[in-house]
């Protein structure tokens, strides 16, 4: 990755009319519904944009949509990248740095994740509050990074406070409920052992997924405040474990979604 690549990327952005947004929205597995909200939207598919990755996975589109929600300018990721589809963390992390450049000042992030947390059902929304990543790399870890910003990045609180209790504020409201927990972000695609839950169950996780956490770093890296939910659209019980329905885990996500859009739109509102 060079600042030409990013460049480039942004140039031909703007040249479509992604001018100033001022939010950055990334959409999960089985999250794509937020387009809806978008009005005036224009589109931009990944495979248009100079330097982009191209989004392999079949729930993912490939798009990104700039326009307004709640009277803001927002761009919004339909379909992220993995490291499972054979990605790189800079592939990953390209886009938070493409709307950056743009100029987002703040960073929703979504993800389907499964519920480690006995107490948590599949159908909730868990407000990130952590992470751990074991995902076995960084993307900060290469030669040039410090072009780009800082090397090494704090982490101490890598959520933003004053959204998080925002988030926690307006679910209050509308009544919503909302968990609160720390998401494990693992490489995937293969779904956890009985084992592995367990294991991630003793180091303190409440959640598990294969996304986020990169995007989350980077989003430091540039001093970007996020705000991240998972979905949770199963229950991974090691004692009670039900072989994987991906098609069960796309429909709960389906059906959860509005509540998720419902509290970014709040948020955007009071932003």
């Amino acid at each position: 990755m060079t600042k030409k690549q990013l460049n480039e990327s942004v140039a031909y952005l703007k040249h479509k009319g992604f001018e100033a947004p001022e939010i950055g929205i990334v959409l999960g597995t089985g999250l794509g519904k937020m387009v809806d909200e978008i009005g005036d939207a224009m589109v931009a598919h990944y495979n248009h944009i100079p330097y982009f990755p191209l989004a392999t996975v079949e729930f993912h589109s490939g798009k990104l949509i700039y326009g307004t929600i709640a009277g803001k300018k927002v761009v919004v990721m339909q379909g992220r990248f993995h490291l499972y589809e054979g990605y790189d963390f800079l592939d990953v992390t390209y886009p938070i740095r493409i709307m950056h450049q743009l100029g987002v000042q703040k960073l929703f992030i979504s993800n389907a994740a499964g519920a480690i947390n006995l107490s948590f059902k599949k159908g909730d929304i868990m407000l990130i509050e952590d992470h751990i990543n074991l995902q076995g790399g960084s993307p900060l870890a290469f030669k040039n990074v410090s072009e780009f910003g800082d090397r090494f990045v704090d982490m101490s609180e890598p959520y933003d406070p004053e959204m998080r209790k925002s988030i926690e504020e307006i679910a209050k409201r509308e009544g919503i409920s909302l968990q609160k927990g720390v998401y494990a972000s693992v490489v995937g695609p293969q779904l956890e052992t009985k084992a592995e839950y367990r294991m991630l169950k003793t180091i303190g996780a409440d959640a598990v997924g294969m996304s986020t956490v990169p995007e989350v770093i980077v989003a430091n890296h540039l001093r970007l405040p996020i705000v991240a939910v998972s979905v949770l659209t199963d229950e991974c019980d090691p004692d009670n474990l039900q072989p994987i329905n991906i098609q069960e885990i796309i429909e709960i996500a389906g059906n959860t979604e509005p509540r998720m859009i419902q509290l970014f739109k709040e948020l955007i509102k009071t932003l």
